[in-house]
Formats: structure tokens, C-alpha cells, sequence
């Protein structure tokens, strides 16, 4: 094993042969140690970067403001497309319940509860296998295989025509979309610095909101074109192949134009991806690393803020996983006919593009994204106490309340953005993904179970319940606020310390954050 130099807890320098947070020193004695070099050769693939290159790389305020530029041409584009695709792939299925799915299909009882929450049961069984593919296969490839794999499968949905049928393409569904938001987690991070990121997952996040919009003018369009003229299919089925085809050719755009990382950019000269990969020097995180590490695995598992992530996408996404399969069903539930809730629901997508695209920017220009994300967190709060203390009668206030939920995502994208910025190391950064995620997966399964056709129309149960998650959040994102202040006052204390000393390409040699006192977290 190669040594390791680390910084004991006096302060001074030694050589150890241990990645574990705690070594044995030469004379034998057990000291607690925190590693600050690791091994070149196992390093970020930026390093690759720089092989053989001579002299200084200039990066000027003006060459780095025309590059960004030029990077987020060439990449938000298909990032805000094929998310908002991913969006509204999923939640096509609640376009269809009001246009006869359900009819058609023979669903019965709590048949459509399960079809909601099958989506994320394939997600969730899939999600790790897909994060480690992730880091092992070329980013851009994996990514835009699953993308053109789940618009096939959307496709697939037309053809059910019973409930055995939709459980399995929602099932394949979920697997194949499980790689999209970790994978773009991992574009972010290592193409855009800390202080771009929060800006960036919220404007391709929020590409939500506008396939909600989008989605909901076609379904409408659809379902009154077929009344008004007939079709051979049933419109349920037209909106299936349309956006399943759709993101077909979304996918293979992708495949040819996104690259796996700098260096194979085709849309930036060699000297241009060296400046991309050395802009992003700041950030103490690199590009990637194709190694399993295990003591990062370790590390990840052992971080309470992990923890605290998935606690939050769990509770989190038990309100979506019910508003974003019924949300057409409870806006019917407000005095509206199957035609209006297909329309009135567009709004609720402005409100969330709204919401994320503020909270983004002004949590990257005023330092606070997880205020930020309290904030949307709050707004929803106020909105479900609309839906739950007007009468029925009260329908235009009960239809506002559900525009104010969708403020909701503020937070999760919040954290989310935190994975990119304050994970480091590239094992521990998929596997908080992956937890992530796994935790989004069983709050969206638990989510649609608390919408009981017994509680119609009010649904009051899954209301309060919704409320309580909530404040949970909230509760929660205070907490992650204090402790990564806390861990910043801890890293500038050690780099004060007079024995302390920056290694050559230390940003660069896949250290976890705990590992590197020159992290910097973002809040």
C-alpha cells in the first residue's frame, strides 16, 4: 500500500499506510489522524488533463466569463430538456387517469395507487447499480442509453390493456429513469464551480415545471381533438406514444452532443478544456474518479449529513409521490371537469419554475441556498393550509393553495445542489446520491398510498400528513444549515494551524471532504 501523508491531531505532518480515519504511526502508538494526501496515481481524472502540459494556464475574468458562457449553451439546453422529459414521463400517468386509463385498463380499488408507486419501486431497486455505473461508464453514454430506453418504455404504455400490464412498464420505467438525476448531479459538479451550482440544478430542475405546463397543454389539446374529430386509439394512448417518442429522439440528440466530461468536449478547443478543468480547480472536487473506494463508502455511511440528506428526501417526497399522481384527481376534486384539470393545472408549473429559478439564483448570490429552500418549504406549508381549512366550495382558494405547493421542490433541490457541492470524494458522492435518492424513491412510494379512495374528494388524511412532512423539512434543513457552519470553523481552524501545508494538485486527487481541510462547505 502506498503511504499516505497526514496532518495527527497535534498538527504535524507523518507518513501512514492506512486510509482509515484512525492509523498506527511507526512507534506503534494509535493517534487520530486526518489524511490530507492521498495517492497520485489513484487520483481525479483532471490530473489526465495536465499530463505533459507546460506553462501556466491563463484563465483571465473575461477568457473565464466567455467560456462559462459557452459552456452553458452547449449544456443546460439538453439538461433543462431531457429533465423536464424526466418529469413528465412519469407523471403522464395522471394525464391519463382523468382521460380513461383507468376505464380502459380495468383498474380497480387501489390499482392506480400501486401504478403510481411501482415507478419508484423500480427507481429505488435499480438506483444504487445505476450510481456505481455511473461512475464507471462514461457519463454522457449511460445517461442518454437510459434516456432513449425509458422513452421506449413510455411508448410501451399504449399497448397495456390491463393492470398486470402498466405495473410492469411502470416498473422498467423507474429502472431506466433512476440514472437522470444523479447522473446530472454529476454534470453539475464537475462542470460548473460551487458558487454556479445551486443557480444551474435549479434551472434544470425546474424544467419540471415547464413539462408540467407543456404536458398539460398537450393532454388538453389531445383529449379535445379526439371528442372533437375521433382517432383509431383512445387519447390516453396518443399521450403516451407522443411524449414516449419524443424523448426517444430527445435521447439520441443527447447521445451525439453531450460530452462525458472536458476532456472530450467537442464544442471546446484543447486549450478551452483545460481552462474548464482548471476553473473548476476551486471547487477541491476534480472531474471524476472511475475507482471504487471503500473507505469513502465507509465515510459516507458514517457522515451524519448523509443522514440528515435522505431523512429529508424521505418526508420530502411523500407529499410529491401523492400530489404528483393525483394532482389532476384533486384539482377534479375541487368542482373542475377532467378538461379543466388537465388545463388549470399548467399554473402549478409556473409557480415551481418560478420558485427554483429564484431560490437558485439567490442562493448562489447571497450564500444562503439552504434558507433559500426553507423558503419554498414555507410557502407550501401556507398552500396545503388552504386546501385543508377552505370548504369545498372555496374552489378558485383551494386551486391557489395547490399553485403555492409547488414551491415545494425549493428545498430538495437545495440539498440536491449540496451533493454536487459539498460531497467530495467521487465514491462517497455517488453513494450519498444513491441514499438520496433511494430515500426519494420510498417517500414516493409511501406518497400515493396516503390518497385512499375512501377519503374522497377532500382527502384530508393525506392533507394533514403533507403539512407534516412539510415541517419536518424544515426542521431539518435548519439543522444541515448549523452543522456545515459548524464543520467550516473546524477546516479554517486546521488550516491556521502553523503545521498545516497545502499539497501540490491536492484538489485534484479525489479527497472526501472530511479529508481535505481546504473544503469549503456551501450553505
Amino acid at each position: 500500500m502506498s503511504e499516505k501523508i497526514v496532518e495527527n491531531s497535534s498538527g504535524d505532518l507523518e507518513k501512514v499506510a492506512d486510509l482509515s480515519p484512525k492509523a498506527t504511526i511507526d512507534n506503534g502508538e494509535s493517534k487520530d489522524i486526518r489524511i490530507i494526501h492521498a495517492d497520485p496515481n489513484d487520483g481525479d481524472i483532471a490530473l489526465n488533463a495536465f499530463a505533459g502540459h507546460e506553462g501556466v494556464i491563463v484563465l483571465t475574468p473575461e477568457a473565464e466569463k466567455k467560456l462559462l458562457r459557452k459552456i452553458d449553451w452547449n449544456l443546460m439546453p439538453m439538461l433543462c430538456v431531457v429533465y423536464g422529459l424526466n418529469y413528465l414521463d412519469k407523471t403522464t400517468l395522471s394525464y391519463a387517469s382523468v382521460m380513461g386509463l383507468q376505464k380502459a385498463i380495468h383498474l380497480k380499488g387501489d390499482n392506480y395507487q400501486w401504478l403510481g408507486s411501482m415507478f419508484y419501486i423500480g427507481y429505488l431497486v435499480w438506483e444504487y447499480p445505476t450510481n456505481r455505473l455511473l461512475q464507471r461508464l462514461p457519463l454522457a453514454k449511460w445517461s442518454a442509453f437510459n434516456i432513449i430506453m425509458w422513452g421506449g418504455t413510455l411508448c410501451c404504455m399504449a399497448a397495456v390493456s390491463n393492470f398486470a400490464g402498466a405495473v410492469a412498464v411502470r416498473f422498467f420505467l423507474g429502472v431506466f429513469e433512476a440514472a437522470v438525476t444523479p447522473g446530472f448531479a454529476l454534470f453539475t459538479s464537475q462542470w460548473y464551480t460551487r458558487q454556479e451550482q445551486g443557480t444551474r440544478v435549479g434551472i434544470w430542475f425546474s424544467f419540471n415545471g415547464f413539462a408540467q405546463i407543456f404536458g398539460g397543454l398537450v393532454a388538453y389539446g389531445i383529449s379535445i381533438g379526439v371528442q372533437r374529430h375521433g382517432a383509431a386509439i383512445a387519447s390516453w394512448q396518443i399521450v403516451f406514444l407522443t411524449i414516449g417518442l419524443i424523448t426517444v429522439a430527445v435521447g439520441c440528440i443527447f447521445l451525439y452532443f453531450m460530452p462525458d466530461n472536458q476532456l472530450n468536449a467537442r464544442f471546446l478547443t484543447p486549450e478551452e478544456r483545460l481552462m474548464a478543468v482548471e476553473r473548476i480547480r476551486k471547487n477541491q472536487q476534480g472531474v471524476g474518479n472511475k475507482h471504487f473506494k471503500m473507505y469513502q463508502l465507509k465515510e459516507a455511511l458514517a457522515d451524519p449529513m448523509t443522514w440528515a440528506f435522505v431523512f429529508f428526501a424521505l418526508v420530502a417526497d411523500i407529499p410529491n409521490g401523492g400530489i404528483s399522481n393525483f394532482f389532476s384527481q384533486l384539482i377534479v376534486s375541487f368542482g373542475y371537469t377532467a378538461d379543466e384539470s388537465l388545463l388549470y393545472g399548467t399554473p402549478g408549473g409556473a409557480v415551481e419554475v418560478v420558485a427554483l429559478i429564484f431560490c437558485g439564483w439567490a442562493g448562489d448570490r447571497y450564500g444562503c441556498r439552504i434558507l433559500m429552500g426553507m423558503s419554498g418549504m414555507v410557502v407550501s406549508i401556507i398552500g396545503m393550509l388552504l386546501i385543508v381549512c377552505l370548504p369545498l366550495s372555496k374552489s378558485s382558494g383551494r386551486l391557489a393553495g395547490y399553485y403555492l405547493t409547488q414551491a415545494s421542490p425549493t428545498g430538495f433541490v437545495a440539498l440536491l445542489s449540496l451533493i454536487a457541492s459539498n460531497v467530495a470524494g467521487y465514491t462517497k458522492k455517488t453513494t450519498v446520491g444513491a441514499l438520496y435518492l433511494i430515500a426519494y424513491c420510498v417517500g414516493n412510494i409511501i406518497g400515493p398510498q396516503t390518497f385512499r379512495p375512501k377519503d374522497k374528494p377532500r382527502y384530508v388524511p393525506a392533507e394533514i400528513t403533507i403539512i407534516v412532512c412539510y415541517a419536518l423539512c424544515v426542521l431539518d434543513l435548519g439543522v444541515i444549515f448549523w452543522y456545515y457552519r459548524k464543520m467550516n470553523k473546524k477546516n479554517e481552524a486546521v488550516r491556521a494551524n502553523p503545521g498545516y501545508k497545502k499539497l501540490d494538485k491536492q484538489e485534484f486527487l479525489d479527497l472526501t471532504d472530511k479529508e481535505n481541510p481546504e473544503f469549503v462547505y456551501t450553505v
